[in-house]
């Protein structure tokens, strides 16, 4: 059965990132995995990693675009920035993006990877939002905070923006940052 809620879903600690430059090679091309390593993680990956991928395969070739892999490992409880999946990737071009293809074999060592990147904590998202907490009051406004999430490094739309911050402003558009950190780091 597949996991309810994202948070719920394990992450894989199986085997290591493909060697630098390997880029979205097949698993016989990256020469950093060992057979065995290669074996006990198709061996003992949780089967609705596979599940996921699948889900995201839309042509029935057991294949997914690589503009989906950001999308399959967010799906996974991942959250890499698209700058990390493309660096990935082997930092394919536009057209690649849309049109090479990848298979669950070469898709694993992949989330591995992105398992290792560091991850920011509760406080390094509370201290950013600080800075536009004018009045110290532990509150920014639900208006400026839209904006930051909107022309800031991995800009969101407005569609994202208002699923995120759906029932997070208060009366007067203020948002308490803590709780809204907490909010999204449990989602």
């Amino acid at each position: 059965a597949f996991p309810k809620k994202v948070k719920d879903v394990p992450t894989c600690h199986l085997i290591p990132p493909p060697s630098p430059g390997a880029g979205a090679l097949t698993m016989a091309q990256d020469h950093s995995v060992s057979g065995l390593q290669l074996l006990f993680s198709f061996l003992f990956a949780p089967p609705y990693f596979k599940e996921a991928f699948g889900l995201f395969d839309r042509v029935g070739d057991s294949q997914v675009a690589y503009n989906q892999v950001a999308d399959i490992m967010r799906a996974l409880g991942q959250n890499p920035t698209n700058k990390d999946v493309v660096k990935i990737l082997g930092n394919p071009s536009a057209d690649d993006m849309a049109n090479k293809r990848l298979n669950f074999d070469a898709f694993l060592p992949m989330l591995k990877q992105v398992d290792t990147l560091p991850k920011g904590t509760y406080d390094d998202y509370v201290e950013g939002l600080r800075v536009f907490d004018k009045e110290g009051n532990g509150t920014v406004m639900g208006a400026e905070l839209r904006i930051v999430l909107s022309t800031l490094g991995e800009k969101m739309n407005e569609t994202e923006i208002d699923a995120l911050m759906a029932g997070q402003e208060d009366e007067n558009g203020s948002v308490h940052y803590e709780a809204f950190v907490k909010h999204i780091m449990s989602v």
